[in-house]
């Protein structure tokens, strides 16, 4: 199907994210190179202990998806204010499954973009390192807007996080039947919970649909391997493990316009190039959301 319905305020799209908050998400993303560390050693030799002083998986994942939110905001902002092209769902799964946006949006699945650009749960202030003009850099601060916080505890109900993504879908698509069709973006560290099926629940997911074509799912592999990265697979062939290998199976093909945008950004993608990354670092799990994110036909 064609996956070129104008994106408006009378026919908005949606995105759902799905937030692996398990008990492993605490595990350290490598200060040097922002990928995963396992608890036995970082990638340049250092003890887990050492690298201690950065940042976990949780809070790596919150804060590109809470980037990602404040980017949609700003895209969908005129002069008028920020119009609802979209609506947004944000999904975590770990002790428990449900809504994880903060403040005013607490419990709601799915909210327009205006409520989320009027109601962050608190704006953080941030340093970053800025060209002073001179071949030096200097701290600025920048204000960044947060939604959800980063926690993990418990297993990893993926499935459960899935289905939940199904019912919601479900009903948008029943109000929406012409909408540009939604896209789901799971983000995981790895394993779901044993005696669990979370491909049943992706294969139910992706055949949701409307006129211009099936749901998308696209899933990010954040894992603690000392594994070179792939992003925008073609192939479970290099994948090093089962559970990699199954979220690729569980991904959908990239609709063509997503290749192109791909191939703009330097990937080298083909029709059989689906939804998926592993072991990126977060500067590459900011890139794959944009691309995931970025509307084709918005109006």
């Amino acid at each position: 199907m064609s996956y070129s319905a104008e994106i408006s305020r009378s026919n908005p799209s949606c995105f759902v994210f799905l937030i692996d908050q398990s008990g492993s998400m605490q595990d350290l993303l490598d200060p040097t190179t922002g990928q995963g560390l396992d608890k036995s050693q970082s990638a340049d030799g250092k003890s887990y202990t050492q690298a201690s002083q950065g940042r976990t998986k949780a809070q790596g994942v919150a804060d590109a998806v809470n980037k990602l939110l404040s980017n949609l905001v700003i895209k969908c902002a005129k002069e008028e204010g920020i119009r609802d092209y979209y609506y947004v769902g944000v999904i975590g799964y770990g002790a428990t499954v449900g809504p994880c946006f903060g403040g005013a949006l607490s419990g709601k699945q799915l909210a327009s973009i205006s409520e989320i650009g009027n109601n962050p749960t608190r704006v953080d202030v941030r340093s970053r390192k800025v060209d002073d003009g001179a071949g030096g850099l200097i701290d600025q601060q920048i204000k960044f807007p947060i939604w959800f916080d980063p926690t993990s505890s418990g297993g990893t109900p993926m499935e459960q996080a899935l289905a939940e993504a199904t019912t919601i879908l479900q009903g948008w698509l029943g109000q929406h039947p012409g909408c540009f069709p939604p896209i789901v973006i799971n983000i995981t560290d790895g394993e779901a919970d044993q005696s669990t099926n979370p491909a049943a629940a992706a294969d139910q997911l992706r055949s949701l649909a409307g006129t211009d074509g099936n749901v998308l799912l696209f899933n990010i592999h954040v894992s603690s391997m000392k594994a070179a990265p792939i992003e925008f697979a073609d192939s479970e062939n290099g994948l090093p493990d089962k559970f990699a290998q199954q979220l690729f199976r569980m991904s959908s093909p990239l609709p063509a316009y997503m290749r192109t945008i791909a191939q703009q950004e330097g990937y080298n993608v083909s029709e059989a190039t689906r939804g998926f990354s592993f072991n990126a670092d977060m500067v590459a799990l900011i890139k794959f959301l944009d691309i995931g994110t970025r509307p084709s036909n918005l109006r």
